[in-house]
């Protein structure tokens, strides 16, 4: 008698065993409502690949920004890596941001539109290369985002009472 085989589902991105994450911005989700979001690479000094690898990054604060057709990120603090010396990284200068034209120009006309940002919303290793997701976003004002607390609370309650049936 033959066994099954079972089929397995495609691992999601945050299940991916070549993916290591770093960062992650919490608050992007809660202070934004993402539209669209894009996987990019990221220039990196020797030193900041360290520092990564240690964990002491923080994406609080930082933004994308759309300067001569290349897009940076600006205000990542990524820490000066201890062992490093005189070969050190300045924490918070501006890092290119590694994607196609195709991609820019398709990500600029979106983040050129009135009260649209590029915000990043994690960090991390893809197959020993740094990557982070950018995201598009419009800016929550406070009662958008006690609205949608509301919507997560009543949904999530919903999802109980329909478990405990």
């Amino acid at each position: 008698m033959a066994a099954k085989k079972s089929k397995k589902s495609k691992p999601s991105a945050d299940e991916d065993k070549n993916q290591k994450r770093i960062a992650e911005n919490r608050k992007a989700r809660r202070n934004y409502e993402i539209i669209d979001t894009l996987e990019c690479g990221i220039a990196l000094q020797g030193s900041e690949v360290k520092s990564l690898r240690a964990g002491k990054v923080s994406l609080d604060e930082s933004y994308g920004r759309i300067r001569n057709n290349e897009v940076w990120l600006i205000g990542c603090d990524i820490a000066e890596y201890s062992h490093a010396n005189v070969m050190n990284h300045e924490p918070r200068r501006p890092r290119k941001l590694l994607l196609h034209r195709r991609e820019i120009r398709k990500f600029a006309s979106k983040a050129s539109e009135r009260g649209l940002t590029l915000v990043p919303l994690k960090m991390y290793f893809k197959s020993g290369r740094a990557k982070i997701l950018m995201g598009v976003g419009r800016g929550r004002k406070l009662f958008d985002k006690r609205e949608k607390l509301k919507k997560d609370t009543i949904k999530r309650d919903l999802d109980r009472a329909m478990r405990g049936r």
